[in-house]
């Protein structure tokens, strides 16, 4: 299978670690060139070294992307670097697990709000290329119950936007899709420090599971690069779980 991505311009927000990460990774092994942010420049180092030497063409800029100039400056600073932006993977969280305000406001300003400005910011440049893909990373979290309020209710808010802008951009060939992930394990992350710290809360997400274990980042790359690619091509305004069964799980 053909993915069509040998040279294209792809942008993911959120990829120093874990599924952003993955995503880069599987995108410059594609053969795509990739521009990514984060906001920990020494994460972010090697991050883009990782990337290069895959032969990559590589934009890695810190960014915090809930300040609107400086998420437009490191867009604009990719589209200058890759010549070409033909893919949009917004993967930054707040991680607002909390139902204080401060969950609350992280979650809009870093999980919703930097997504819808992005997508506005990079539609005409995938007008420009006769078309594209945005991928939004939500959580299977949108559809559970019980589940952190904040987090839950903005990751929602995610394949609401996705499927209204598929409709709207489906005549221009700009297709726009989402990707809930379940619970993903990997050194450093919060399923990972949670087995460590709370291992009794780690047991009773892994018994929700179908599939016997906790996914990894690079099942979720691949995902993603699946339905940016050709072989996609006609896969617009769907929400894939990428969640071992999960779903059959939530009441």
């Amino acid at each position: 299978m053909k993915l069509g991505l040998e040279g294209r311009g792809v942008v993911i927000t959120g990829a120093s670690r874990g599924i952003g990460l993955a995503t880069a990774l599987a995108f410059a092994d594609a053969g795509a060139h990739v521009a990514i942010c984060a906001r920990g420049a020494e994460a972010l180092g090697s991050a883009a070294e990782a990337l290069r030497t895959r032969g990559a063409k590589v934009c890695a800029e810190t960014c915090d992307v809930a300040d609107p100039s400086a998420l437009a400056s490191f867009l604009a600073s990719a589209h200058s670097a890759l010549g070409r932006v033909d893919v949009l993977v917004n993967n930054a969280s707040g991680f607002g697990l909390g139902d204080d305000e401060k969950s609350w406001r992280a979650s809009f300003e870093v999980d919703l709000m930097p997504a819808v400005r992005a997508s506005r910011a990079v539609i005409p440049w995938l007008d420009a290329q006769g078309g594209g893909a945005i991928v939004h990373v939500s959580s299977t979290a949108a559809l559970a119950a019980p589940a952190p309020p904040a987090y839950a209710a903005l990751k929602a808010a995610l394949t609401s936007h996705a499927k209204n802008l598929s409709i709207e951009l489906a005549p221009r060939r700009i297709r726009v899709n989402c990707i809930a992930p379940g619970a993903i394990e990997f050194p450093g992350g919060l399923w990972d420090r949670i087995k460590q710290h709370a291992p009794d809360r780690y047991a009773a997400m892994l018994a929700t599971i179908p599939s016997g274990r906790l996914g990894t980042p690079e099942e979720v790359a691949r995902a993603i690069v699946f339905l940016c690619s050709d072989a996609a091509s006609w896969i617009t305004g769907v929400t894939l779980w990428v969640d071992g069964g999960t779903h059959r799980s939530i009441r």
